[in-house]
């Protein structure tokens, strides 16, 4: 490891880094605008410049500097603060005076730059350059006046989002960054375009003018909109609900959220449900909490626990799902299940959990799709798999399900079941690339055990991973990509039938033929309600969405931003999201709701506090006290050998901008819809 001197102070840092980040390490400060951790050096904007020696007599770009051995580095010299002096006034010379009406405003690099090595004034008089402004889409805006040319947005949408759509167009005073051809960025990722700018030429379009960042509150939470369970800061302004930004989690969303993520949130200051209902007369009217319990008690009274069933929806948190499965066991009923879209997983852990983890695509050398397609299932963890492709070799990656734009080359290797058995037989060449992969990575999507065959599906991916020997005690190459984030938070409580109870199919089965009498739908709304035929109807959540139009009783719960929640990633990573606001009116935490329905139903539940309720959850699963982490899974046999149909594997999601109750509310999620549908029918 070489040693460098900093500033007088000896420092060993590792080979091959810069002289940025050897200044980093010991503690210097080094201002930078063009520089970013995760993005190819550009080494345009000059404001990291230092001196070294031995060197050129002349400050250096310390960002695209490597460390050599006996290198002494100087940061703080007359040279240098002279050079940041310059730069920085060059930079303003076209920088308008937007700060008092600049969203950016209160957290902009330039703000902080300017105030630390700036000037009070200028010696340039010339007149200031006009740009004009580029339509990014329904979620970017565009001030470009305020561009400085660091192309930080130029390297995110090439190197991360794989969107080849930004660039610069002109060259000197008259560059301009631009798309290519004017449309809408197409990309799930666009948002973080915002987060990357260091100055106000990008913001955030439903965002704007709304708030200042000093005004708001910053809660740390988790993202429950899609399976990932990234890290995100909700900000909020009395009880509402202002924006999402990402947290930084290398082994998670390392710093970007996907566009629904950040977007949706608008969708919870609509169609929400403030207030109990109860249907009379074939119409829902607003009633009182002990009407609603009231009416519940009522019909559950007396009938028999084989007639009771309860779905647990997409969204829902630890501690409701564990309240929900013990008032059904209490009330005598096995008809329970988490699993809306019917997937065949309830093996043991490492038979529904992503056991590589997210950061374990970064070590991948070969990876297989199996009905899946990650980049509208989880755009971050998509845009993981790209990095791997670029940095790890052009890394080998091969899909059997839907053919889809992934953002970096696929090998398609067939549509169904069909092409996964000549595979696993060794008939496709692309088992030699696995056979010959140290860690092979096998990613099973929804699309493929959400179908009537998807046990024998998943069996046949078990005896892949097993025969390529993907599972061993160094590495577990079996993954299972979650599109909802309560489903590996269910299978780990056993949320799924017991002995003689009844799946999703079941108990709509059951309700069609009257064999099922009350179904408690908690926050489930993906399933086709119609064929609940005469039951009675019990709804809990937060949205007027599918289930509650067709309930006859309506609980008022909360969203995940209105409550403390416990839940589990798809890697099986047990993480806590943590309340930025309360529900609206009448509205109640979901577990708190089931215990005090309940006592009403003579089946007191044996916990009353938030602790208990966790306490609780550690006893049904251990993996449950290990928070922000990845508790490992047992392997074992799983899945169901048998027959399997022609039926091509089908995407799990068909539209990316709504696929849950607050995403369907959102109207930045419509306008997304309608943008990329407009780009769709442009091409």
């Amino acid at each position: 490891m070489p040693k460098v001197k900093i500033d007088g102070v000896e420092i060993e840092v590792p080979a091959g880094i810069t002289v940025l980040q050897a200044c980093e390490l010991a503690g210097v400060e080094i201002p930078r605008f063009c520089y970013h951790e995760r993005l190819s050096i550009a080494g345009n904007c000059r404001m990291c410049l230092v001196e070294v020696k031995p060197g050129p007599p002349k400050p250096q770009a310390s960002c695209a500097l490597p460390v050599a051995d006996k290198q002494e580095i100087f940061t703080k010299t007359p040279v240098v603060q002279k050079a940041r002096n310059g730069v920085m006034e060059f930079l303003l010379i076209n920088h308008p005076l937007d700060c008092p009406i600049c969203d950016q405003g209160g957290e902009c690099d330039l703000q902080d730059q300017a105030m630390a090595y700036g000037f009070d004034r200028s010696r340039y008089h010339e007149n200031k350059r006009a740009v004009p402004d580029k339509e990014l889409g329904p979620l970017v805006k565009t001030s470009m006046n305020r561009c400085i040319h660091c192309t930080r947005c130029i390297r995110f949408a090439t190197e991360v989002a794989g969107v080849e759509e930004l660039g610069a167009t002109g060259r000197g005073e008259s560059m301009e960054v631009t798309t290519y051809v004017e449309h809408a960025l197409s990309t799930e990722l666009a948002g973080n375009l915002v987060d990357l700018c260091p100055v106000g030429a990008l913001t955030s379009k439903p965002y704007a003018f709304e708030a200042r960042s000093w005004e708001l509150t910053k809660t740390e939470s988790i993202d429950v909109l899609d399976g990932l369970g990234a890290n995100i800061r909700v900000d909020t302004r009395g009880a509402q609900v202002m924006r999402v930004l990402p947290r930084l989690n290398d082994d998670v969303n390392e710093e970007w959220i996907s566009d629904k993520t950040r977007h949706a949130i608008d969708g919870l200051r609509h169609q929400r449900l403030d207030r109990p209902y109860v249907r009379k007369g074939g119409k829902l009217v607003e009633a009182t909490w002990d009407e609603a319990f009231g009416a519940i008690t009522a019909r559950l009274k007396g009938m028999d626990g084989a007639k009771i069933a309860a779905i647990a929806g997409d969204q829902c948190d630890a501690e409701s799902m564990v309240a929900l499965k013990d008032l059904m066991t209490a009330l005598g009923s096995s008809n329970i299940d988490c699993r809306q879209d019917g997937a065949k997983l309830d093996g043991p852990r490492g038979s529904y959990i992503f056991n590589a983890g997210v950061h374990g695509i970064d070590s991948a050398d070969a990876i297989l799709l199996i009905g899946s397609n990650p980049r509208t299932e989880s755009p971050v963890l998509n845009a993981r798999i790209r990095k791997r492709y670029l940095h790890g070799h052009h890394c080998a990656i091969g899909s059997i399900g839907p053919a889809a734009d992934l953002t970096y080359p696929v090998e398609r290797l067939g549509a169904g079941p069909a092409t996964l058995r000549e595979l696993v037989d060794g008939k496709l060449g692309f088992f030699e690339k696995l056979k010959a992969a140290r860690n092979p990575l096998i990613i099973v999507g929804m699309g493929a055990v959400a179908r009537e065959d998807g046990a024998a599906v998943l069996a046949m991916a078990r005896e892949l991973a097993e025969k390529l020997n993907a599972v061993r005690e160094d590495w577990n190459g079996f993954a299972v990509l979650h599109t909802t984030a309560a489903r590996v938070g269910g299978l780990d409580l056993g949320l799924v039938p017991g002995e003689g109870g009844r799946d999703v199919a079941g108990i709509l089965a059951g309700c069609e033929k009257g064999e099922i009498g009350a179904v408690y739908l908690l926050a489930a709304d993906e399933i086709d309600t119609k064929r609940l035929g005469k039951a009675f109807v019990i709804y809990q959540g937060h949205h007027g969405d599918a289930g509650a139009h067709r309930a006859d009783v309506i609980l008022p719960g909360a969203a995940y931003t209105e409550k403390p929640g416990t839940y589990v990633n798809t890697e099986g990573r047990v993480q806590l999201g943590r309340r930025a606001g309360y529900p609206p009116g009448d509205a109640r935490e979901d577990w708190a709701i089931l215990r005090a329905l309940s006592e009403r139903l003579g089946k007191t539940l044996s916990y009353d506090t938030l602790a208990q309720v966790r306490s609780r959850l550690v006893s049904i699963n251990k993996a449950f006290a290990a928070i922000d982490q990845q508790a490992p899974g047992a392997w074992g046999a799983f899945g169901k050998a048998g027959a399997t149909t022609d039926a091509p594997f089908v995407a799990a999601i068909a539209n990316f901008y709504m696929t849950c109750p607050i995403s369907r509310a959102s109207r930045t999620m419509a306008e997304c819809m309608a943008s990329r549908a407009q780009l769709m029918a442009a091409e």
